[in-house]
């Protein structure tokens, strides 16, 4: 709990040092867990509600009444991507990142387990590097892209970055002779 006021709301909410941790996981505020604890929903499943991007809020009697059962009703494939990631051990917020921006959860998972940022892995992709290689980096794909702007042609970055050459190494040694394919080698190598 980061303040007094959190802590009573999170008190208002009923909730324990046990709910209060699965609630935090899941992304909630303590405000949206009074709200569901007002609309008299357990916990556990106001956690699960959250995490498929349900947010608290009365349905008057005939809406309900009116709407489908939840059954009926197709599973959106942002909630597939949250359930794969999060069964996966992802944490909840890094999941969310993935699912909003509409990544499959296959595509996304191993770049979410390293906990690339969701924006830089579609770049890192895109560029011809593992989820492993970006992880490495420890850079942003755009500060990636900056260092390597006019080293080397853009489909041979991955290769020559994840060999561990510096842009200017990589520049000189194409100078020399050496291919990106050779770089490739070397690559596989050290991964």
């Amino acid at each position: 709990m980061t303040s007094p006021a959190d802590a009573r709301l999170w008190r208002t909410a009923a909730a324990g040092p046990e709910t209060v941790i699965a609630w935090q996981r899941a992304g909630m505020t303590p405000a949206e867990a009074v709200r569901w604890h007002e609309l008299g929903v357990a916990p556990h499943d106001a956690a699960r509600r959250h995490l498929v991007g349900e947010r608290p809020h009365r349905v008057p009697w005939f809406a309900r009444l009116t709407a489908p059962s939840p059954a009926e009703t197709p599973a959106p494939a942002w909630a597939e991507t949250m359930r794969r990631l999060l069964r996966a051990g992802v944490p909840a917020d890094v999941a969310r990142a993935y699912a909003d921006a509409r990544w499959d959860g296959g595509e996304a998972e191993n770049w979410a387990r390293r906990r690339v940022d969701q924006g830089d892995a579609r770049v890192f992709r895109a560029l011809g590097f593992t989820a492993e290689e970006a992880a490495r980096i420890r850079l942003s794909a755009v500060e990636v892209m900056a260092a390597w702007w006019g080293a080397v042609p853009l489909e041979e970055v991955a290769a020559w970055c994840a060999a561990g050459f510096a842009p200017g190494e990589a520049a000189g040694q194409r100078a020399a002779g050496v291919t990106a394919e050779q770089a490739d080698v070397i690559r596989a190598l050290s991964g």
